[in-house]
């Protein structure tokens, strides 16, 4: 079959791109974004700006003073997804699909679908007006990256049943609401999210189980998880599991999301905190991403505690987005906990770091939310500025480290892996195993 593909992705936040950045190794001539200079013309550019705007406004838009609310609610049921039960045929299609196809009619993916056409390789995009683009205008294999747990009616093309877009689907909801829109079982591969392969290590997940067995040892210091599951542990994790590694110290991740949402948070978070910090209890990453007015505030953030010359607080800023994905999985290594709203952060739970989740932005995140907490690998975020005390309550009674055990056991860690062998045999073995999947 195939080594290499087309790899496309979007800036819409920076979920469509987190998902593609891990298949990096397999993409011919980079990975492009679509409505990009380099995919796009002038006209294409200015369609592309409306999906941007629109975007970054939903996410912003409920901090807005009085009509905030209201505002943000409109737009939100533009996004809507439809009710999951009572299972039902779902594949007629929705008035936004419709206006992206007369968008696609319009001139919208003409420019990135020319560059296709000028190798024959399969196309891999984590963005669904890229997928529909290249099925309409090229003859190209076309799959597609789900980058939720669930999804709208938008990500899949006019008639499911005609359609040659190939699903890679981060978990089994996604994958059963594919099915409601219509798309046949054969071109849905239940791989999980594309998780980055420098945080796990091979399929043998080397990395990810000897992080793993010293994040368990942080997040655990009364020894009642191990006490429970101490033999379990053992079992899955083998030689890495050293239950005599003694650091203490306990580093929790806040980040931001792509849009800049919820930075306002950081600084409960930070005052309540600032003691362990100082005494060298708590690591604290503050994740700016890509975005500078987000990295100024948290500076004079920093500054105002206080911590400007401590050295276990750090914020994670690149104006560079890959070279802020590259920086953001180095520190995911050493995360004890995440916490983030539900977007494709969500999936990071399979590398066993569990999820404070911040509040959804949109229905997707709402889902995301739902199924990070089904999977028993997260917990709503309390009152930030008391988070001193309730993480350390989560810590003490070893809820943490259970969540942690939870998204190892539960989440699916080879995405990478499996779109890769996807792309290279035309199937996927199907495996059970917790180190397998």
């Amino acid at each position: 079959m195939w080594k290499s593909a087309w790899v496309i992705s979007a800036y819409m936040g920076l979920g469509h791109q987190r998902a593609t950045y891990p298949l990096r190794d397999m993409a011919h001539n980079d990975i492009q974004l679509f409505g990009e200079n380099a995919t796009s013309s002038k006209r294409e550019k200015t369609l592309w700006k409306i999906f941007q705007y629109s975007y970054e406004f939903l996410s912003k838009t409920r901090q807005l003073l009085i009509i905030g609310p209201s505002l943000y609610n409109l737009l939100e049921k533009l996004q809507n997804i439809s009710p999951y039960y009572p299972f039902r045929d779902q594949s007629r299609p929705s008035l936004q699909l419709k206006s992206l196809y007369s968008l696609i009619r319009r001139g919208l993916g003409n420019g990135l679908c020319s560059m296709l056409s000028t190798k024959k390789l399969p196309v891999i995009t984590s963005f669904y007006a890229a997928a529909i683009a290249a099925e309409e205008r090229t003859d190209l294999p076309v799959y597609c990256i789900i980058c939720d747990a669930d999804i709208n009616r938008v990500w899949v093309a006019e008639n499911p049943k005609k359609s040659r877009i190939v699903y890679f689907a981060p978990c089994g909801h996604a994958l059963r609401r594919l099915r409601q829109y219509g798309v046949p079982d054969e071109r849905i591969f239940l791989t999980g999210f594309p998780l980055p392969q420098e945080n796990i290590g091979g399929p043998d997940m080397p990395i990810l189980r000897e992080d793993l067995a010293k994040r368990l040892i942080r997040l655990d210091p009364s020894k009642r998880f191990r006490t429970v599951h101490g033999e379990e542990v053992k079992y899955y994790l083998g030689k890495y599991w050293d239950t005599e590694y003694s650091d203490k110290s306990l580093t929790l991740t806040y980040a931001v999301g792509g849009a800049g949402a919820q930075a306002e948070f950081a600084e409960g978070v930070l005052v309540s905190l600032t003691s362990g910090i100082l005494d060298g209890k708590i690591k604290l990453n503050l994740v700016a991403a890509h975005r500078s007015d987000v990295w100024r505030y948290f500076l004079k953030l920093i500054e105002k505690q206080g911590l400007t010359q401590c050295e276990n607080i750090k914020i994670i800023y690149n104006p560079d987005r890959n070279k802020y994905f590259d920086e953001f999985n180095r520190i995911m290594r050493t995360t004890d906990v995440l916490w983030t709203k539900p977007s494709e952060l969500s999936f990071y739970c399979g590398l066993a770091i569990p999820i404070i989740i911040a509040p959804p932005i949109g229905p997707h995140e709402v889902f995301n939310q739902r199924w990070i907490r089904d999977l028993g690998a997260g917990f709503h975020q309390e009152e930030p500025k008391y988070c001193g005390e309730w993480l350390l309550e989560f810590l003490s009674d070893g809820r943490l480290a259970q969540a942690a055990w939870d998204g190892f056991l539960y989440g699916r860690k080879l995405g990478a892996y499996k779109i890769a062998e996807v792309i290279a045999t035309g199937n996927m073995e199907r495996q059970y195993s917790p180190l397998n999947r």
